[in-house]
Order: structure tokens, then C-alpha cells, then sequence
């Protein structure tokens, strides 16, 4: 039977504001990308994330960012390598504490925003994240963009390298995302994600915004959780698959 994982990104709120609505997403997806701290999340809603988790068997991951707050990890940035890493080990050790106290643990790394797009083709940053995960614990999976120089570094450092697609947004012609700025870059017709997501899981194929038929082969499948009516789509999205013969289920 043909399986694959149903990832959300979580925990993007900070102080009183919050943006995802975690506690229904955890009843839906298999695994959570949490943010850290420098995009979006704090200690207490870390804390709770990972708690809420824990208690119903789904994965944590640390979804990693750049330090940008005020731009949602969405603004091009261009951090040192060194700082970079550093920056990346630091997210991802903050998350690990809550997670172990919920009794759980980090078990994948998961780039955000501009960093996730600029470490598509950039060797550089790409380099910087997979030395970032490597200080924070060696043997964590990447989560990242099918062909990308991350998942190709990853995987030459000996890490796993998972691959990921997007039912809601874009593709071009080369199999990457259209970029956030451009019309048609998130697709919002429900009924569409829902197709698109059994399409990638059962053919491991999409259609780019050119009208081509492009491969995207994808282990794990994201649905945002920062979209209006989130969980009732990633719950159509969990039932179409299930009901066309897909196992969803962690890749972990």
C-alpha cells in the first residue's frame, strides 16, 4: 500500500497572538513542524505544542528559520554560514528540551519561509543548515524540496534526507514553488488541494502552473496551517487519501 506523511507547520503564534490552531491540526496530521522561536512560537507555545503532541503520537519536528519575526521567516536574508548554524543548533536545542519534557524528542529538522526557498539552490546556507543540524544531534532527518542542494548535502553528511511536497501551493516547470509574491502561488480551491494530494501520493506527479505534468516524488505532504479553514481541509486531505488506498503515516 502506498504511505505517506501529513505534516503541518505548528506553534506559529507568539505571546497572546496566535495563528494556527494547534490542538484541532494535531487531531489530522502525523507529524508537526514547530516553529522555534526565530520566525514565529515561544517557550510557552513550544511547550505546549510538544505536550499536545506527545499525548497523541504525533512526530515533532523543528521547523528552523531565519531570525525574522516581524517578517514571518518570509524576507530574503543573507546570514555568515558560521552565524547561520549556530542559529539553526540553537532552534533546534530549544525545541528539544520541551519536547523530551512532554516525553517526546526532536526527530527531524524542517527549514521555514526564505530560508526553506534559498536553500533550495543555495550550497552556501544549505551547507550552514545541515551544519547546524549535525551540532544539534547528527542523526536527524531534513525535511526539504525534492533535487534541492539541501537534501543533497544532507544526505553527503550522512544525514536521511526526506522529501517533501505542497499540496497548496505552485510548481513551475523545474519542480520548485512559485514564489509567495506571484499570482497563483497558493492554491486555494479546496476541492483542488484535496485531488493534488492524492495525485502526488498515489503518482508522484503535479501540475506546474504551465499546464505541465512535472514528477514530484514526496515521502512527506504539507498542508499550512496559516490558511483560512486549515483544519477542515487537512482533514478532507487525511480522509480522500485514506479512502483512495494511501496510508498516512510518519515517516519516522
Amino acid at each position: 500500500m502506498t504511505s505517506i506523511d501529513l505534516n503541518a507547520d505548528l506553534g506559529e503564534g507568539f505571546g497572546r497572538w496566535r495563528l494556527t490552531d494547534d490542538e484541532r491540526l494535531l487531531s489530522v496530521v502525523t507529524s508537526a513542524n514547530v516553529a522555534c522561536g526565530f520566525h514565529a512560537g515561544d517557550p510557552a507555545t513550544m511547550r505546549r505544542v510538544c505536550e499536545l503532541a506527545a499525548e497523541r503520537g504525533v512526530v515533532i519536528g523543528a521547523q528552523v528559520s531565519y531570525r525574522d519575526l516581524a517578517g514571518f521567516g518570509r524576507r530574503a536574508m543573507d546570514v555568515p554560514p558560521a552565524e547561520l548554524a549556530a542559529e539553526v543548533a540553537y532552534q533546534i536545542g530549544a525545541l528539544e528540551v520541551f519536547a523530551r519534557a512532554a516525553g517526546s524528542r526532536v526527530a527531524y529538522v524542517k527549514p521555514h519561509g526564505a530560508l526553506y526557498n534559498r536553500v533550495v539552490h543555495d550550497a552556501e546556507q544549505a551547507a550552514a543548515v545541515v551544519e547546524g543540524v549535525l551540532i544539534a544531534d547528527g542523526g536527524l532527518p531534513v525535511l526539504g524540496l525534492p533535487g534541492s542542494r539541501l537534501l543533497e548535502l544532507a544526505a553527503q553528511a550522512g544525514l536521511r534526507a526526506v522529501t517533501e511536497a505542497f499540496a497548496d501551493r505552485a510548481y513551475t516547470d523545474a519542480g520548485t514553488l512559485v514564489p509567495r509574491g506571484q499570482d497563483g502561488a497558493v492554491v486555494t480551491d479546496p476541492e483542488a488541494v484535496v485531488e493534488r494530494s492524492v495525485e502526488l501520493a498515489r503518482s508522484g506527479q503535479v501540475t506546474a502552473r504551465s499546464g505541465a505534468r512535472i514528477g514530484v516524488r514526496a515521502r512527506s505532504l504539507c498542508v499550512h496551517g496559516d490558511t483560512p479553514g486549515a483544519v477542515e481541509l487537512a482533514r478532507r486531505v487525511r480522509d480522500r487519501l485514506e479512502a483512495s488506498g494511501v496510508r498516512v503515516e510518519s515517516f519516522v
